[in-house]
């Protein structure tokens, strides 16, 4: 039997999150369903890299879930999982502002991780 191929997946994240997954106290990352992360799964590698920078960190995949919106997601998995410095009203405005309606509406994942390493 063979063994299922490990892919890995570069992200960029921003700086406040990055340090959060790096200190290991964000283990939930929130994506949009977008095409290129539909097959994402489990022991699945996602190296986040913040934007125009060097530094990386490399997680792996535990679970991926999909909800229906933002605030199904904070309640499905816990606001402080997601960002435990900022409350869930906060986490909704801040995820709003990256994400559009549209892209909402594509589904929403959770996809809780753990630090490599």
């Amino acid at each position: 039997m063979t063994e299922p191929t490990i892919r890995v997946r570069e992200l960029n994240l921003y700086r406040q999150y990055f340090d959060l997954v790096t200190a290991g106290t964000k283990t939930i990352e929130v994506r949009v369903k977008y095409p290129h992360l539909a097959d994402l799964a489990i022991g699945d590698i996602i190296r986040f890299r913040i934007k125009g920078a060097d530094e990386t960190c490399d997680v792996k995949v535990r679970r991926v879930t999909e909800y229906g919106s933002f605030e199904a997601l904070l309640d499905g998995e816990g606001a402080a999982n997601v960002n435990p410095t900022v409350g869930r009203e906060e986490q909704i405005v801040n995820i709003r502002s990256i994400y559009s309606p549209e892209k909402e509406a594509l589904g929403v994942l959770a996809i809780e991780i753990e630090r490599t390493g």
